[in-house]
């Protein structure tokens, strides 16, 4: 994908259509095409996700090293823009063009898999014997709740490091090497940094996501992915601790509509103790608030769970390729150890392959403002999740948005917005 983490999600229309198709097509999620047993052989298509511009000459090398190991095999590269990909993706299914090879997150895989238009890598014997060379975390991580097995074989993994401003704690009292590492940690942290500066400082300067339920510990949703549960005690409980830190000055004012920009600026203004970032950021810290660069700090967020987040990628393969063998071993590919990391040396990312983060580049600090965030990073990724469920959608992330800011505001009891919140993304997830 964009090596961002905002996507879209597929809409419901599209996720209709394809499920349409699949029923048309008698497809049981093993899919038809051809065997995924043979000699791989035929021309397939491999779909990235607005990756051409930077990375043209990487993708167009890669596909030319897999002729030369497959010679009866013709890979065929698209690449599709950030915006609406999702719709292109549901489009193409619906449409019976799906490409053979496709970029997807496990949002984007569950509708397809669901509708039995992707392999299910676990079941297939010809995939699954490639199971042990991707990290465990890595291949749960396109593990699909409610269809059991996996849909994707694990590309790249995300994450970021939360950077802190070890001035701004030593001088509210706080030990600035030793930074929150819980939830109870972090509020009382943030009611020190409050009361010490005035008011003048918050700690933080985002409402909690559901990325913040989950690493507080809260049930996110049922087994089989068909109910949100994040209004269980444990996420009311949290929800009514950003509540009193809002109240207190612990949370930034603006919190209720601060983008990620203006987070980032009141950061480097030193207004906001706490922020999550990246390499990019630092290179411009060091640039613009120099002052603020060597007294920075950077730890992974809070966590309950002792299970960081990660953001997953992966290549799903068409049930319904005419040239099966060739689409998984073109997946396979492309995804194994030594092309993983070649693409993970040329970008922000990490491998999802077993051993590879073990190795120097990604446990030894070379000095560099990157070098830091990239062994910061890769750490935190030893054990992590996903914790956004693959069936929340945008509008569902929206409105669980507002009705935080309904409680911070004492407009609603966090339980009544809490309930609210997931008896409307209930009633989504039906529609879907």
């Amino acid at each position: 994908m964009a090596l961002s983490r905002g996507r879209a999600l597929v809409t419901v229309p599209l996720v209709s259509a394809v499920l349409a198709l699949a029923t048309a097509c008698g497809a049981d999620g093993g899919g038809g095409g051809s065997s995924a047993d043979g000699k791989p052989e035929g021309k397939i298509t491999f779909q990235t996700w607005n990756l051409r511009a930077k990375y043209k000459d990487y993708f167009e090398g890669l596909v030319k090293d897999f002729g030369k190991k497959y010679p009866d095999v013709t890979v065929v590269w698209l690449d599709q823009p950030a915006d609406n990909y999702a719709d292109k993706l549901g489009a193409d299914a619906a449409g019976g063009t799906l490409p053979d090879v496709v970029n997807v997150s496990p949002d984007l895989s569950y509708p397809l898999a669901r509708a039995g238009m992707l392999v299910d890598l676990d079941e297939e014997k010809a995939a699954a014997r490639f199971k042990d060379e991707y990290t465990p975390e890595a291949w749960r991580g396109n593990v699909l709740p409610g269809l059991g097995g996996s849909y994707a074989f694990p590309w790249y993994l995300n994450t970021g490091p939360l950077f802190y401003n070890k001035k701004l704690f030593r001088e509210a009292g706080l030990d600035p090497e030793k930074p929150p590492r819980t939830y109870d940690e972090l509020f009382g942290a943030a009611e020190t940094m409050a009361r010490a500066s005035g008011g003048k400082v918050a700690t933080l300067a985002g409402t909690p996501s559901i990325e913040d339920f989950g690493r507080y510990g809260v049930r996110l949703m049922n087994d089989k992915a068909t109910e949100f549960t994040y209004n269980e005690p444990r996420g009311v409980e949290l929800l009514g601790r950003y509540k009193q830190l809002y109240e207190h000055g612990g949370l930034d004012p603006q919190a209720l509509t601060n983008t990620p920009e203006k987070v980032g600026q009141k950061f480097l203004e030193q207004r906001v103790a706490m922020n999550p970032g990246s390499a990019f950021d630092l290179a411009n810290f060091k640039k613009n608030a120099p002052g603020l660069y060597l007294s920075l700090g950077i730890t992974d967020a809070p966590n309950n769970t002792g299970k960081p987040n990660m953001y997953v990628m992966g290549l799903g393969v068409n049930a319904h390729s005419r040239h099966k063998a060739a689409a998984i071993a073109f997946a396979h590919f492309v995804t194994e150890r030594r092309n993983q990391e070649d693409f993970a040396h040329r970008v922000a990312v990490f491998p999802s392959t077993k051993g590879s983060l073990d190795t120097p580049y990604w446990t030894r600090d070379d000095g560099t403002a990157e070098g830091r965030v990239r062994v910061a990073s890769a750490k935190m990724l030893k054990g992590a999740v996903n914790y956004t469920p693959v069936v929340m959608t945008d509008e569902m992330k929206t409105v669980l948005k507002n009705e935080v800011a309904k409680a911070l505001q004492g407009r609603k009891s966090p339980r009544r917005a809490l309930d609210d919140a997931v008896a409307r993304s209930n009633h989504l997830l039906g529609q879907g």
